[in-house]
């Protein structure tokens, strides 16, 4: 069985736009991802490390421990062997306490992959692929989130073109969630249920060609 690690955001732990709820894992795209890659003879297991406000780089000032860098290593040490990761992190950097641009957000995921690939993982078991998923683009932010995410998809804007250039740099597969679905007209951040079926079907096709 290959293992697949996902580390991202509330985006996938599966928050239910305008609420504090959470869709189940068959709901979730990482269940749906792990549903359709095991109608195949490899089987596989999704992990899921999702952790609402996760940023990459930064930290939250409000709620400590959103740094998605710190313990990351650690991350990957605990759930190896590990075949990929997938890496879909970046709204929360555009927070209203961030004054961030789409280069540094995406040079927050360049130091996720180094730190990736310095794991102190056991010797013999391999490096694992790294999949970056740039996640839809901020819409305007409404509900009890609005404050936090203000101006939120102004400073977003490029993240995409961003995101792609450092995957490619540091070699990586590069899928853009954009290009599939959007974020939720409830609160113009999260995912709806059908868009996170969508979501994990496609991952599946583009996640199947590295496995």
């Amino acid at each position: 069985m290959k293992q697949i690690l996902v580390y991202s955001d509330s985006l996938t732990w599966g928050i239910i736009p305008g609420t504090r709820q959470r869709l189940s894992f068959d709901q979730r795209w990482p269940g749906v991802l792990e549903s359709q890659l095991n109608q195949q003879p490899v089987k596989v297991r999704v992990i899921e490390d999702c952790l609402n406000g996760r940023r990459t780089v930064f930290e939250d000032p409000f709620k400590p421990g959103r740094k998605g860098i710190e313990g990351l290593a650690q991350r990957i040490e605990v759930n190896s062997p590990l075949e990929l990761v997938i890496l879909m992190l970046g709204t929360n950097d555009f927070q209203q306490v961030h004054q961030n641009t789409p280069w540094a957000s995406a040079q927050g995921v360049g130091a996720l992959i180094d730190k990736i690939r310095s794991a102190p993982i056991e010797p013999g078991m391999p490096t694992p692929q790294i999949l970056v998923v740039c996640p839809p683009v901020i819409k305007e932010p409404k509900g009890p989130i609005a404050p936090k995410f203000s101006h939120g998809d102004k400073k977003c804007v490029g993240l995409s073109a961003a995101m792609s250039q450092v995957a490619t740099e540091k070699d990586c597969p590069f899928f853009d969630a954009q290009s599939v679905i959007s974020a939720s007209v409830v609160d113009g951040i999260h995912l709806d249920a059908p868009d996170h079926q969508t979501l994990g079907k496609a991952l599946a096709s583009v996640v199947s060609t590295l496995l």
